[in-house]
């Protein structure tokens, strides 16, 4: 993620990771991620942001990952990556700029449990395009609309739902939504990782304002695939965030533990799990640094699935391993590595599990 910004990342990288030291056990500082501008940083000028990629969104959730952290930060990035792919229009343009502000929280709501192409309600279809979950139907009295998606990051804190939607005529829309809306319902679930929170969303005939409906932009093809893909990387650079703690803790207690008198990262065994933690690490970052490039590509869905489908794998083994390397203290609430892999283990399911993606992955090399 470095290339010709290398500099300014690794800047933005070592300020990222100073403010989420600060972070307590409820979260990071919401105001302080706004004063930071992290909100806006993708968001253009014109609508008070500061106009950079989702490379540099990118190295921030890598961050949030190493730590850990609890904050509905890469759902407002996906949420802004939501927003920049509609047209302009007044009510889109507010949301923006409030979300800059950080007085919104806006959430595109994605099925954690959707998969690349097994078919599905919930799922992408076989022929790679994406099926909305949720349906607008048109009565006398206006807009209606009625679905559900399950396991959507940060649904509960949302103040902002934007639901993709198949339209009458079979576009498909995104649906501007308030929490509160009549006939919407947000029930928080429990799930393995304590440091997160997702939510099922469920409409039945909620009343949606034509104003509320908005189009993609007309030079994306497919605009509910976009916002996959980009789930998907999101939770990827979350995975290399964690892989790359757990390889730093591992090598700094094989350097200071001792065993026999001798440090523990003396012994064959512990250098070469250590080594082929490195290794791991280093093939994710190369595929998530793949990805990144492909964005706005017609390789882009490849790139990211071939991402996906390792770094989530790698992320579950190194803090696994990284648990076996530290013994006993492993488990405890003292080390806190058990949160990692909890989480990384979460990262392995969401938006498609490694064989969900190397099935994609699979079938376009058979189609040539």
């Amino acid at each position: 993620m470095s290339g010709e910004f290398g500099e300014f990342h690794d800047e933005l990288r070592t300020v990222a990771r100073d403010l989420l030291g600060k972070t307590g056990a409820d979260g990071v500082d919401w105001p302080l991620l706004v004063r930071a501008g992290w909100t806006g940083l993708e968001v253009p000028e014109e609508y008070e942001g500061t106009a950079a990629t989702f490379t540099e969104v990118a190295i921030l959730l890598e961050e949030i990952g190493r730590a850990a952290a609890r904050t509905a930060y890469p759902s407002v990035a996906a949420g802004v990556g939501a927003l920049s792919a509609l047209e302009p229009d007044a009510r889109r343009d507010t949301v923006l700029r409030e979300t800059v502000a950080g007085t919104t929280i806006p959430v595109a709501v994605l099925g954690g449990d959707m998969v690349p192409a097994a078919g599905g309600e919930t799922a992408c279809a076989g022929t790679g395009g994406i099926v909305p979950t949720f349906l607008l139907t048109e009565t006398i009295e206006g807009f209606r609309l009625s679905g559900s998606a399950d396991f959507v990051p940060d649904a509960p804190v949302a103040t902002t739902l934007l639901i993709p939607a198949r339209a009458p005529g079979g576009s498909v829309r995104l649906v501007f939504v308030e929490p509160g809306a009549g006939g919407l319902r947000i029930a928080e679930r429990q799930v393995v990782d304590a440091t997160r929170s997702l939510g099922r969303v469920e409409a039945h005939e909620v009343s949606v304002a034509a104003e509320s409906i908005r189009p993609f932009r007309s030079d994306i093809r497919d605009g509910l695939r976009v916002l996959y893909d980009r789930a998907a990387l999101a939770v990827a650079c979350d995975s290399l965030g964690i892989a790359a703690s757990m390889l730093d803790a591992t090598v700094e207690y094989a350097r200071v533990r001792t065993q026999f008198d001798r440090p523990i990262g003396s012994f064959q065994a512990v250098k070469h799990a250590c080594a082929d933690m490195f290794v791991e690490l280093t093939i994710a970052r190369r595929l998530v640094s793949g990805a990144l490039a492909a964005d706005g590509t017609a390789d882009r869905s490849r790139a990211v699935s071939a991402a996906k489908s390792f770094t989530g794998e790698a992320g579950v083994r190194i803090a696994g391993k990284a648990m076996q390397l530290h013994g006993g203290i492993g488990y405890t609430w003292e080390s806190g590595i058990h949160r990692y892999l909890k989480r990384a283990t979460l990262n392995r399911a969401l938006f498609g599990a490694p064989a969900d993606h190397r099935r994609v992955l699979a079938d376009r090399y058979r189609a040539g």
